[in-house]
């Protein structure tokens, strides 16, 4: 990781990470909403819940069928009764009859009536004194029971339930479709009707075996008052049930839809430019999902911060860097045009020469600086000896006889497998750099030691110097770009100040770690100890 940026860490694993990709795109064309996702959240888990409401009103349903058995169970039950009460008046004497119709009217609750062969009424209950059958004029009931009334029909419409005829009284025998029906055969036949006020009129008929019918009317308004009491308790369910969720759905809106815009406004103001200004809310508390997306994008954000600054400083410290063999090279190239003494102009030379180096070294390194993060992030590692590495590395170094008469000795184990797994010319490069400091720092007839060992399954490289080392309070700004601890008699410009930063960067992609110490066994010098994993021994 290049120095000036920060690490992004996040609550995420690297399991919900790869699912959220999908393989390549497919986790977002999964993420994907064509027409809900123009609709604002809160107002889809508004819909979410109303719609389950809508299912669990769909008790209204169930209670129409609800009534339908209860009237369909007491049809049958005026059934039974007709024909009991025909059988009791067939069992007495004429002289019996009306007092036994009396008591069957008080005990059934029922209106009876008795028709002859020809549809006249013989026999009524109400005549006789038993008033249980009155109908209610809708127009004097008080208006909780005309708003029932009024639901009543506002349900019936919405089950489409079968509407029974109206009631009216009929004084003849045949106008009664029961009556009609017995007088043509011997059956017990049984009508519904709709009273003025919506209960529910149930007549049964069934014929006398002296001739005649036996006719029951009964207004069942314990139907309708239970039915609207179920009606009312569900109502009730329905209402708390609805605030309920009406107020959770609110509640989830709020924890889930605000602190989203929150994040959504803090993201734009990054995203024109206010970084320095936004504090991207991290949400510490929550530890849910929507924490986890604050912290990551208060890391990311803070990551960004970071690499602009970084990014800022080093395009500062480039300028700075080539301003000084730049004003040196302008010089040399301005003092040609007017020396005239062949030596003169020959130490000119030298300088042009020597600052144009400079230049290319510092153009290289800084090319190389700028690109390292992204070519390690997509570096195949592979097994790399590194004590075969550094042995030909310095075997190359000897060729080219670049080394001043400066010693190197390189100590290792035969027997040790020193293998990481790695990207070889990139730790080629680390133990270059690390080479090339330490012989820049080194007298011309210094010795430079390196030694490759293992331990804690972890390769362990020295290189220690003998110059004149790293100030304690200097051995992480050492590893900064553009930053060099140059000696005295050093020559400005030898040094571009990335070999150390860019083997910090390399080792730590790497998964180890670099640091600069003193030597143990003098009082000057510097020894860098880089550490890296070994590679699996299978």
């Amino acid at each position: 990781m290049a120095p000036g940026t920060v690490s992004l860490t996040t609550d995420l694993t690297d399991a919900e990470d790869g699912s959220d990709d999908g393989g390549g795109g497919g986790g977002t064309r999964d993420l994907t909403l064509r027409w809900s996702g123009q609709i604002s959240l809160t107002r889809r888990i508004l819909a979410v819940n109303i719609f389950a409401l809508l299912l669990l009103a769909g008790g209204f349903f169930y209670l129409d069928s609800y009534r339908s058995r209860i009237v369909d169970s007491r049809v049958a039950q005026t059934r039974r009764e007709v024909r009991l009460i025909a059988e009791a008046i067939a069992a007495v004497e004429p002289a019996r009859r009306d007092p036994l119709l009396k008591r069957l009217a008080a005990d059934t609750g029922a209106r009876i009536r008795l028709f002859d062969p020809a549809g006249d009424v013989t026999a009524d209950t109400r005549a006789l004194g038993v008033r249980n059958f009155v109908l209610q004029d809708p127009d004097k009931d008080p208006w909780d029971q005309s708003a029932a009334r009024f639901l009543d029909a506002v349900i019936d419409v919405i089950v489409m339930a079968p509407r029974p005829p109206l009631y009216r009284e009929r004084r003849e025998g045949a106008r009664w479709p029961d009556v009609a029906a017995v007088r043509t055969q011997p059956i017990v036949a049984t009508t519904v009707w709709r009273a003025p006020d919506r209960t529910p009129v149930i007549t049964a008929a069934a014929p006398l075996s002296a001739g005649g019918v036996v006719m029951t009317t009964i207004n069942a308004r314990d139907i309708t008052r239970t039915v609207r009491i179920e009606r009312f308790r569900l109502s009730m369910v329905l209402l708390v049930v609805s605030i309920v969720s009406i107020l959770l759905s609110l509640f989830l809106a709020r924890t889930i839809v605000r602190p989203l815009r929150r994040l959504a406004r803090a993201a734009v103001r990054v995203r024109l430019g206010r970084a320095r200004e936004v504090v991207v809310p991290r949400l510490p508390s929550r530890r849910d999902e929507l924490g986890m997306l604050a912290r990551a994008l208060s890391d990311m954000s803070l990551a960004l911060r970071a690499r602009i600054d970084a990014t800022e400083a080093f395009a500062a410290d480039v300028t700075h860097e080539m301003k000084n063999p730049l004003a040196s090279l302008r010089s040399a190239v301005e003092g040609l045009s007017r020396v005239k003494d062949p030596a003169l102009q020959a130490q000119l030379l030298e300088i042009v020469r020597d600052d144009v180096l400079r230049l290319d070294r510092l153009i290289s390194d800084i090319s190389e600086a700028s690109r390292l993060d992204a070519q390690l992030s997509r570096a195949q590692f592979e097994p790399v000896d590194v004590a075969a590495m550094i042995e030909g590395l310095l075997a190359q170094r000897a060729a080219r006889g670049i080394e001043r008469g400066i010693r190197i000795r390189f100590d290792r184990d035969p027997a040790l497998a020193l293998v990481v797994n790695g990207e070889g010319a990139r730790l080629e490069r680390v133990f270059e750099n690390l080479i090339d400091n330490a012989v820049s720092f080194s007298p011309d007839t210094g010795l430079i030691a390196i030694a490759a060992d293992a331990a804690r399954r972890e390769l362990v490289v020295c290189v220690e110097d003998e110059g004149p080392g790293v100030p304690e309070d200097e051995r992480e700004t050492v590893f900064r770009r553009f930053q060099s601890i140059r000696p005295e008699s050093e020559a400005f410009g030898q040094h571009s100040g990335l070999g150390l930063a860019i083997a910090r960067t390399i080792v730590e992609a790497h998964q180890g770690s670099i640091i600069v110490e003193s030597r143990k066994d003098r009082l000057e010098g510097a020894r860098f100890v880089v550490r890296l994993p070994l590679a699996d021994p299978r």
